[in-house]
């Protein structure tokens, strides 16, 4: 979402490159060049404007130290700056049980998604959720969250007779806690800023639940607009956190940089994806890493720990210090990658990765390598050596390529494998050259 952002900073960045001072001359276009991006980002004008005057009152006259260089030291303010805006307070939910959280928003957001996701978090944190059915006025919405629950096993309390929502969500608990849930999640009717009546409602159902979060979950493509919605919701129900969603769009932004500053409350959650367990906890530092191009690698190390079975990583380890592996290993790994999402996700959150770009070509491709080999046999993925023109022919039109197509990606296996047996015979720095040789007509 933030590639064009990341982009403009960087750019920024280079203006100040071989000083050795911060100075208010050599970082006037700097800091342009920062409010520019900003502001292209869609980030509202006074939070751009308060942002570029603390990263200025920080880094003016500041020593650059030995280690580093005037750049380096910028991007180090603009990271804290940036921690600040998106932070600064508990990204935590409430102590108290049972935990009532209520979701508020705009139509179209996403809560009813989000409402099943959170479900879906607290389930693995141990806790007993329960979905609410609170929005009375889109019969829609109650057969999406009934048919959400059922995907994450969690039950879900609703009444389509009903119609005053207060009293119905106040029932719909009691009814859920006497089941022995200790996380309610209410799904509220999406509104608008300016629709009194429904902004009346959700402050009598919040006076009728005393909640003990209420989250805004707010579109990340509001841009400008997250300004007046944060505003909105906030003065009528006292918002405690909120929950940003489609970070995985092409949105620009503005909304994850603007919400915080205007509301005051921590931004706690984040959508990243379709898929019920694409939400993640927000974290203010690996955001403003990711934002600066710096990458996340405990992110990813966490969603790995969560995807990735360890035994099996231990088994194919040990496959490849032995060069033993075939195509079968291969296909496992494939897919236990793809359950951390796409590739191009993958690169940005590793340091100096983000800039690569994976798109739907690189996507496309990897996509044609599982159908390649899902179209051999598994005597085929075991000891590719007994493939012949013949089976080629086959593989290619069972999986809609071409022969040619076959042949490289056998070639680029061999390839592969006589690497591993090269570093398997390498001590030390010995054969180091041919390893970095062969690397370059490196495989997939």
């Amino acid at each position: 979402m933030f590639e064009s952002l990341t982009e403009s900073l960087s750019k920024a960045f280079r203006n100040i490159r071989g000083t050795s001072k911060l100075t208010e001359s050599n970082m006037a276009e700097a800091l342009a060049e920062v409010r520019k991006a900003l502001l292209s980002a869609d980030v509202h004008f006074k939070v751009a404007r308060e942002f570029c005057e603390n990263v200025k009152a920080k880094a003016i006259g500041a020593e650059v130290l030995k280690s580093v260089t005037p750049s380096q030291q910028l991007i180090k303010i603009i990271s804290d700056e940036l921690e600040a805006l998106l932070g600064a307070g508990s990204t935590q939910l409430s102590p108290i049980r049972p935990l009532k959280i209520m979701l508020v928003g705009l139509h179209g957001s996403g809560k009813t998604t989000t409402a099943a996701k959170l479900a879906g978090l607290l389930k693995k944190q141990g806790l007993s959720p329960a979905l609410i059915a609170c929005d009375v006025y889109r019969p829609a919405a109650i057969d999406q969250l009934e048919t959400l629950a059922r995907q994450i096993s969690s039950p879900v309390y609703l009444d389509r007779s009903e119609k005053n929502v207060p009293l119905l969500a106040r029932r719909l608990a009691d009814n859920a806690l006497s089941d022995g849930a200790n996380a309610l999640i209410f799904d509220t009717a999406g509104r608008l800023q300016i629709d009194a009546p429904l902004i009346a409602e959700i402050s009598e159902m919040r006076a009728e639940i005393s909640p003990s979060e209420v989250l805004l979950v707010a579109d990340s493509a509001l841009g400008q607009e997250a300004v007046s919605v944060a505003k909105s919701f906030n003065d009528a129900v006292g918002l405690t956190g909120i929950v940003l969603t489609k970070l995985d769009g092409d949105a620009r932004g503005g909304a994850a940089l603007s919400i915080k500053a205007v509301s005051g409350a921590p931004i706690k959650f984040a959508g990243t994806g379709e898929k019920l367990d694409d939400f993640e906890t927000f974290h203010p530092d690996r955001m403003a890493g990711r934002i600066l191009g710096m990458g996340d690698v405990v992110s990813l190390v966490e969603k790995a720990q969560e995807t990735i079975d360890a035994e099996e990583a231990q088994k194919m380890a040990e496959k490849l210090r032995k060069a033993e592996f075939d195509f079968e290993d291969f296909l496992a790994q494939m897919r236990q990658m793809k359950k951390l999402g796409s590739l191009g996700g993958i690169m940005k959150m590793i340091p100096g990765m983000g800039g690569i770009n994976i798109g739907e070509r690189e996507e496309r491709k990897m996509a044609q390598t599982e159908a390649i080999i899902l179209s051999m046999t598994l005597k085929e993925r075991r000891n590719p050596s007994i493939l012949n023109a013949r089976r080629k022919l086959r593989i290619a039109e069972g999986s809609g390529t071409e022969v040619r197509d076959v042949n490289l990606l056998l070639k680029q296996f061999e390839g592969m494998r006589k690497m591993m047996k090269m570093m398997k015979g390498n001590k030390g720095n010995r054969r180091m050259g041919q390893i970095m040789a062969a690397m370059k007509n490196r495989p997939f």
